[in-house]
């Protein structure tokens, strides 16, 4: 096998971040360097307190947590998609206080240090906002390029949106912080709404997973209840997407999807607010994912979920 990438993932638990992280757990071509929290599915304190919970869940207690930006760059704070994810993160799963604490590093200052440390090695996956990751790219002119890629869940090209019309959450909640990055010239895969929407699991699938896997897929399958039961209230009965799971799986598996090359940039401003869309001002092209072997990527899922202990 392959040596497995080093990873960071930038993250708002959030439950389909748990699923994220629990699935870089379980993955072997995965070595979790650290996490980085960010506002978003909730706030910036909670995402810290539960980034460092499941880390206490998945019996990985030397991976770091670095507390990241509390709000976005030029916009005032959002309040936390509460609907989708429950009050605390983990639907109706109370939170509960970690044993570890966030070093004392800021987000920005980890995934800089670690970008030099494990330069052209170190793969950043953002499933939240933006805003650490443009923080880094500030605090060290660098860091584009000592970063081996970004491969970020956020954005929709042909899809739109499914915060507004226009605009995937992730980058709603911060689009100056996208426009940032997507102008960076860093090596950036953008996993967006454009084949998340087409990965679904339902509430068989996690049933599956806590059959083979009954404490960890426990935890998931009660998380999933709460998130299931959100997509029937906007209409949709046939599942949850696997968005940030799906960031993921393409940081190890980009077999299973199609990219096309394009320049991105990003609306700061009015009805178009976070829409990720086609630039022609000569900067770097970036990788959008357009199409996926959607069932492989579920399989691939629910395989390395099930390996959880």
């Amino acid at each position: 096998m392959t040596q497995p990438i080093k990873l960071i993932i930038d993250t708002d638990p959030g439950i389909d971040d748990a699923m994220a992280i629990f699935y870089a757990a379980a993955a072997p071509d995965i070595e979790l360097v650290g996490l980085t929290s960010i506002f978003g599915n909730v706030t910036t304190e909670q995402a810290t307190r539960n980034a460092l919970r499941l880390l206490e869940w998945a019996d990985l207690p030397d991976v770091r947590v670095a507390e990241g930006a509390s709000k976005p760059r030029a916009l005032p704070a959002f309040p936390p998609s509460h609907n989708v994810h429950g009050d605390e993160g983990f639907g109706t799963l109370l939170a509960e206080t970690p044993k570890g604490q966030a070093c004392d590093e800021s987000a920005a200052a980890f995934l800089a240090r670690m970008a030099r440390e494990y330069k052209g090695e170190l793969v950043v996956c953002p499933i939240g906002p933006l805003t650490n990751i443009a923080d880094a790219l500030d605090l060290d002119p660098d860091f584009a390029s000592n970063v081996a890629r970004i491969v970020l869940m956020g954005g929709s090209l042909d899809e739109g949106g499914n915060i507004t019309p226009h605009a995937e959450a992730n980058i709603y909640h911060d689009p100056h912080a996208a426009e940032r990055v997507f102008a960076s010239g860093a090596n950036i895969t953008m996993v967006g709404l454009d084949v998340t929407h087409r990965i679904l699991c339902t509430a068989e699938d996690f049933d599956a997973i806590e059959a083979a896997s009954p404490r960890l897929g426990g935890i998931i399958n009660e998380m999933s209840r709460f998130y299931l039961h959100f997509y029937t209230t906007v209409g949709k009965h046939d599942g949850c997407s696997l968005h940030d799971p799906a960031a993921v799986i393409a940081c190890t598996h980009p077999d299973l999807f199609t990219a096309q090359s394009v320049s991105v940039t990003v609306s700061c401003d009015g009805d178009t607010a976070g829409a990720t869309q086609r630039a022609h001002d000569g900067r770097a092209a970036v990788n959008v994912l357009m199409s996926v072997r959607s069932e492989d990527v579920k399989r691939q899922f629910i395989d390395e979920m099930s390996k959880l202990s």
